[in-house]
């Protein structure tokens, strides 16, 4: 399953990285990736989308489904 998200505050590589890493903290993820430039980051996995933008959240970003 592909989840895509809204995430605001991104600007630069290292943001996504930030992003990712929070992301496959989160159990059921299986990959995710995360793009600066248009807001969002997708998730593979069945993770459940309420953890996935708590986990960008306490990142420092803003995040929704």
């Amino acid at each position: 399953m592909s989840t895509t998200l809204t995430v605001d505050g991104m600007s630069c590589g290292s943001c996504e990285s930030t992003v990712v890493e929070a992301l496959e903290g989160v159990e059921g993820v299986d990959a995710a990736s995360a793009d600066h430039e248009r807001g969002r980051a997708t998730v593979e996995g069945d993770a459940d989308e309420l953890d996935l933008v708590v986990a960008v959240q306490d990142a420092g970003y803003g995040a929704s489904a």
